[in-house]
């Protein structure tokens, strides 16, 4: 408890923390106002049965099945991300842009933002042709349409804003902090729904395995998210100026999973967008196809869930790790690896390593993706189905990254930390 009321003791960290608070204060507000016009009673019971809808509602918090202002929550933000983070790449002038320093964070931020809105007009367009079912007889359709939409893209710009907030004046990264608090907030009503399937007479030991899986996950992901590859590098002696520096030893850590919870929030992202339109799209063919082949708990979608968290477990490992950069830190103060000559060696060596080390990483989190939809289907408990290895991994990653950050600044003012 010491650790704990430390954080109390510190002025700045205690800013952060209740900065953070207020603004999830705000945002957990947000997703309870609705938008009217919608029959709300036989919305909630729609969103009850589960599956992909329970998915969508689990990311945005519950503001989903409440057509709530924020219905769209973080996710037309992530998306946005994505898109131009790959731009990035391919793109020389955006590449430019982000080697600019300052000056070009701040640009692209901006970019960012505005496809952001976009997105969310997109999205906002298609969930409230969708859900023209669930009006009000009395209630006009063109009208609903023009202040649902408005009041979808303003609810999305606003917790966009909200998540930068966070990341700049608060504890963690905003979006980051939001999905977690938007998944937490609907434990409540997993655990619900399976006591009254227990009252139903779904069997108590298939709900003791749910549990053991999941704690398993959750003990499994804590490993994996901790677990490093020590690098040894060692340093000779060397004089600057007037100063003698001896040489020591000592190791680069790098993190079995580089990009921690954002491969698999951004594969989860990319594969709601879809859905989404699949679910509210008035062509038979299609909803046929989705509804057969695309569900949730499918082979296709769960094969293309594991082909995107590959792929983004590769993708933010390249933009975040530099082997090349890395390598020349080493040299530029006189270090190496050893064993490994300096320059072009030290580089194809980091390569190597951190390329197992990624493949490790997305087996792992393909698996954990997999292994909640397989229990539940085996243990006929769907209750938690739209909870999932996803929502799990940004539980844990997210807690423990809001842990590291508390950690340092306590460090930092000669507090022993939490970790």
């Amino acid at each position: 408890m010491n650790y704990f009321f430390s954080i109390f003791r510190l002025q700045d960290l205690r800013k952060k923390v209740f900065f953070t608070l207020f603004i999830v204060f705000l945002y957990r507000l947000g997703t309870h106002i609705p938008i009217s016009g919608i029959d709300l009673a036989s919305l909630e019971r729609l969103f009850s049965q589960g599956g992909v809808l329970g998915f969508f509602n689990l990311f945005s918090g519950g503001g989903l099945s409440r057509f709530s202002v924020f219905a769209l929550g973080v996710l037309p933000y992530i998306n946005a991300s994505i898109i131009i983070q790959l731009l990035t790449i391919i793109w020389p002038q955006l590449k430019e842009l982000s080697e600019e320093g300052e000056f070009g964070r701040k640009k692209i931020s901006q970019y960012t933002r505005y496809l952001a809105i976009t997105i969310a007009f997109v999205q906002a367009t298609v969930m409230t042709i969708g859900f023209r079912d669930f009006l009000y007889p009395d209630t006009s359709f063109l009208f609903f349409l023009f202040y649902s939409v408005l009041g979808l893209v303003a609810g999305a710009s606003l917790v966009m804003w909200f998540g930068e907030l966070i990341t700049e004046f608060g504890i963690g990264n905003g979006a980051s902090v939001l999905i977690f608090v938007g998944i937490i907030a609907q434990m409540p009503n997993y655990i619900h729904n399976t006591y009254t399937l227990i009252q139903g007479g779904v069997s108590l030991l298939g709900v003791f395995v749910l549990v053991v899986v999941f704690l398993m996950i959750i003990v499994s992901i804590i490993v994996v998210q901790e677990a490093q590859r020590k690098i040894s590098v060692q340093y000779a002696k060397r004089i600057v100026g007037r100063k003698l520096y001896t040489g020591k030893s000592t190791y680069i850590p790098l993190r079995l999973i580089q990009g921690g919870v954002m491969p698999i929030i951004f594969a989860s992202a990319v594969l709601q967008f879809p859905l989404m339109i699949s679910h509210y799209t008035q062509i038979e063919g299609v909803k046929n196809f989705f509804s057969i082949y695309y569900r949730y708990d499918g082979f296709l979608y769960n094969f293309v869930f594991c082909l995107l968290i590959f792929f983004f477990t590769y993708f933010y490992t390249a933009i975040t790790f530099n082997p090349q950069e890395l390598s020349d830190n080493i040299k530029k103060y006189g270090g190496f690896i050893m064993g490994v000559r300096p320059g072009k060696s030290t580089v194809e060596y980091l390569e190597a390593i951190i390329t197992r080390l990624t493949l490790v990483g997305a087996i792992f989190l393909s698996f954990l993706a997999l292994v909640p939809i397989v229990t539940a289907n085996l243990t006929k408990i769907t209750s938690f189905m739209g909870l999932g290895g996803t929502a799990l991994l940004i539980i844990v990653g997210v807690t423990l990254d809001l842990l590291r950050q508390i950690d340092s600044l306590l460090v930092s003012k000669k507090y022993e930390g939490f970790l």
